[in-house]
């Protein structure tokens, strides 16, 4: 462990006053959720194609089945990680959360201001009328409904029009974030940031990937992860190899001096 390196991103966190934080799969794993393309990740059960939308339209029953079973985690808690992030949040320092997770842990452990890029797992909403499910309901339609995954709350000719998919952004899919208002807010918050802090992505699913790209030349980019990113030999980039909440715990810890 280089803790030069620790003494100086602690540094850089210090002085800024607008953090600004991407993060994915590497933080919720410290919470026990598998990630999607490691050695042991969800996609070693199954193909990618099975989280597109064109499976979802041609298999929504054994989608479901699949999503509720590795996508969906209510009993998950927050981690050290998670919690560090809301009291810097508390405290003013991070001002907002861009994340890939679905798994609602950075606001269970209090952080308010989450983007949810990837969108959500706590609902799923008709296709029709947006009429909104929570997933516990899901649960039950999908134990004592044939076709829980048709709305019942709206008609139409063809009943896949009234599918009831989960708020999440599939492959092939566009989410809430998928437009040009709303790149253009994100992009905002990246351009304001004084301090850019990657946790526990690669950077390699698009777009998501790009919006480091955004951020001032004089911002400098801190990256936790264990595993390379496309942005780890750029200009005022920092890389910790480390796991994300042994490594925000030591970011956390008061200076030396």
């Amino acid at each position: 462990m280089d803790m030069k390196l620790f003494e100086t991103c602690k540094n850089l966190i210090i002085n800024a006053e607008n953090v600004v934080v991407l993060s994915g799969a590497g933080i919720s794993t410290e919470s026990g959720i598998k990630d999607f393309r490691s050695r042991t990740g969800v996609y070693q059960m199954a193909p990618e194609y099975i989280l597109s939308l064109d499976y979802f339209y041609q298999n929504p029953r054994e989608f479901y089945h699949f999503a509720l079973q590795n996508l969906y985690h209510p009993d998950a808690v927050p981690n050290s990680g998670h919690e560090i992030l809301a009291k810097w949040e508390r405290e003013g320092k991070v001002s907002h959360i861009i994340t890939q997770n679905i798994d609602g842990l950075h606001q269970k452990a209090g952080s308010k201001n989450v983007i949810e890029f990837h969108g959500t797992m706590k609902t799923a909403s008709c296709l029709h009328c947006d009429k909104s499910y929570k997933t516990e309901e899901m649960i039950n339609r999908f134990q004592t409904i044939n076709e829980f995954y048709i709305c019942d709350h709206c008609d139409t000719r063809q009943k896949r029009e009234r599918f009831i998919k989960p708020d999440v952004v599939l492959f092939g899919d566009t989410g809430e974030w998928f437009t040009v208002e709303g790149f253009d807010r994100i992009l905002h918050m990246i351009e304001a940031a004084d301090c850019l802090l990657v946790l526990g992505t690669s950077l390699k699913v698009t777009p998501f990937s790009t919006f480091p790209q955004y951020r001032r030349k004089s911002t400098p980019l801190i990256i936790i992860n264990i595993g390379d990113t496309p942005y780890d030999t750029d200009p005022n980039t920092f890389v910790i190899p480390e796991s994300i909440g042994k490594s925000l715990s030591l970011l956390d810890e008061q200076p030396s001096t």
